[in-house]
């Protein structure tokens, strides 16, 4: 019971810290007040910044699961292949977010996928940190125990 409780209270501050940073970048860029008209609808801005949080969502998966391979819990390889795709898509996610927000013109509300560009910067960053430790990581060795033979 006490492991399910800090699980939880470990996800709901994570959610919290995510919001913050978004928030946060989209302070910095001056992005962060809403649009005195609201766009409904998928616009091509707010596309792209979809499909560069989704990348970023599953480098970050990748990385977790590059860092937890690395640490020997899970698998027989050691993450270097996932940690690499994890560093390489959460750079280009990160790129394409900082881009969107780079390029828009309105806050949220405006169609130009703010919020979403300010995910997949903040996501793509988390995702390239989860693989850089990863690949930081000494690897394990497979048949330590056969050393003599």
């Amino acid at each position: 019971m006490k492991r399910t409780f800090v699980v939880i209270l470990a996800a709901v501050a994570a959610v919290a810290m995510f919001g913050w940073l978004v928030h946060m970048v989209l302070v910095a860029a001056h992005l962060s007040e809403p649009a005195p008209t609201t766009v409904y609808g998928m616009t091509p801005r707010r596309l792209w910044a979809t499909a560069a949080g989704v990348l970023a969502l599953v480098a970050v998966v990748v990385g977790g699961l590059a860092l937890r391979k690395s640490a020997g819990r899970m698998g027989s390889g050691n993450g270097r292949m996932g940690a690499i795709v994890a560093v390489m898509a959460g750079l280009i996610a990160a790129v394409n977010g900082g881009l969107n927000l780079a390029l828009a013109k309105g806050g949220p509300g405006s169609g130009n996928g703010v919020i979403g560009g300010a995910a997949a910067l903040v996501l793509g960053l988390i995702a390239m940190a989860l693989g850089g430790l990863a690949l930081a990581r000494p690897r394990r060795r497979v048949g330590a125990a056969n050393v003599g033979d």
